[in-house]
């Protein structure tokens, strides 16, 4: 069930040299078109530049080349003869960390960029607060423009102190940092001889070598039921006149015919009679396919629903504890009505609380009543419908939600189920993420 392919993202702060990385990487696994390339020289000389722009080949709009910013989330595509990779490059302005909460939250390593010259800003210190939240697997720091300070081996291991000092704080443990200059393409595809003193793998090489998603067997059963697909009267065989299936895509673990099972929020009992696929009947399915179950009993399930392993189910509730990064323009204060969308189920909530928001200087909570864009903070909601949810440190699909304006249907938070117990004690003044 292993797979290799693996999914990154980029971020860091403005002018980093992330959408330069991303052209380097592109360039260097031979993954650019021949007139891509022309293009990119034929801009770049009308410019006054020397070599090619390689930010040039990620940045693809056109407010995104005037301003040399990058705007939205450019989803890339490049591959070694050691493994694939889906690449989102994500901005690095302040304004736009919603974009970077989105490219991250399906990574399965977040590059992180830090201007050798600048050190860890506060942007530098958001992103890796992004990365522990969305409990990205894993986090590379790449120092950028080491060839602006000369190759100093002293400047590099002041900033990946201060990198290693952040990370822990905040909780991340394992946190590489490689030398490079995107620019250059020192360290990026290949060791650079002018980096002696570092001893660790290139970027590249590190990627094509950690460990892709988390393998299905290892996370318990759990199933949104997307669509009911009922026995149709009109169709041609008897076989799919009497089907009855629950579609969807399996969100974490294994299901194989025989396994007992749960309905959520009903707490009905059954037992999975068969999975299915377009193809044919499968043995077993594990995350992240799309599949059909079909059931032993005929119980009434329906759209959002979870459908998970009975051994191991989650407690559903009404009332859910979360970690957020706030999106929206106006802020979010106790009372405000908004949207809940777990899985494939969508209720209606009230915000019981604002309880704290990440100090980015200090890295721990501190007392709030209110969220402000692009804040992370704690909050407390009740629930119209309950749901089955696990908390997002064990299981991250199963425990990210979304808030979702109620009028106009836009998006307001990305959010991290910590707890669903209406009892629990509110956080105090030493929260730490």
């Amino acid at each position: 069930m292993s797979t290799t392919l693996l999914r990154l993202a980029t971020a860091g702060s403005v002018d980093d040299g992330k959408s330069t990385l991303v052209g380097r990487l592109l360039h260097d696994t031979k993954s650019i078109l021949a007139d891509q390339m022309a293009a990119v020289e034929r801009v770049s000389r009308a410019r006054g530049f020397e070599g090619a722009d390689l930010a040039l080949l990620t940045d693809g709009l056109r407010a995104e080349r005037e301003q040399g910013i990058t705007i939205d989330v450019a989803y890339r595509y490049f591959a070694t003869p050691r493994r694939s990779f889906i690449l989102a490059d994500c901005p690095g302005h302040v304004q736009y960390t919603r974009n970077t909460v989105t490219g991250s939250s399906t990574a399965d390593v977040i590059v992180l960029l830090v201007d050798v010259r600048h050190g860890v800003l506060e942007q530098t210190r958001r992103h890796l607060a992004v990365a522990s939240l969305l409990r990205v697997p894993h986090v590379i720091v790449a120092i950028n423009k080491v060839d602006l300070v000369g190759f100093d081996a002293d400047t590099y291991r002041e900033v990946a102190a201060d990198v290693d000092r952040v990370a822990a704080g905040l909780g991340l443990s394992g946190v590489h940092t490689v030398p490079v200059s995107a620019l250059l393409g020192d360290n990026v595809a290949e060791s650079s001889p002018r980096t002696p003193w570092y001893d660790g793998p290139a970027l590249l090489e590190l990627l094509e070598s950690l460990p892709a998603g988390t393998e299905p067997d290892t996370q318990p059963f759990r199933f949104p039921v997307q669509y009911v697909i009922r026995p149709q009267s009109g169709a041609v065989s008897a076989e799919l006149r009497e089907y009855r299936g629950y579609a969807g895509r399996i969100a974490s673990g294994v299901v194989r015919p025989g396994d007992e099972v749960v309905i959520l929020p009903s707490g009905r009992r059954t037992t999975v009679a068969g999975v299915d696929t377009a193809d044919g009947t499968l043995d077993e399915g594990f995350a992240p396919q799309s599949v059909t179950l079909r059931l032993t009993d005929d119980l009434d399930v329906a759209r959002g629903d979870l459908i998970a392993a009975a051994k191991s189910a989650p407690q559903p509730s009404a009332d859910v504890d979360g970690l957020v990064c706030w999106l929206a323009e106006r802020p979010l204060v106790a009372g405000a009505r908004v949207l809940v969308k777990h899985g494939a189920r969508t209720v209606q909530a009230v915000v019981r609380g604002v309880d704290a928001v990440l100090d980015l200087d200090t890295l721990v909570g501190v007392p709030a009543e209110r969220l402000e864009l692009n804040d992370i903070g704690r909050v407390r909601l009740r629930l119209a419908g309950e749901i089955a949810a696990d908390p997002y440190a064990r299981n991250r699909e199963n425990g990210a939600f979304l808030l979702i304006d109620a009028q106009q249907g836009g998006t307001l938070a990305a959010g991290m189920i910590t707890g669903t117990d209406p009892d629990a004690p509110e956080p105090g003044d030493d929260w730490v993420i």
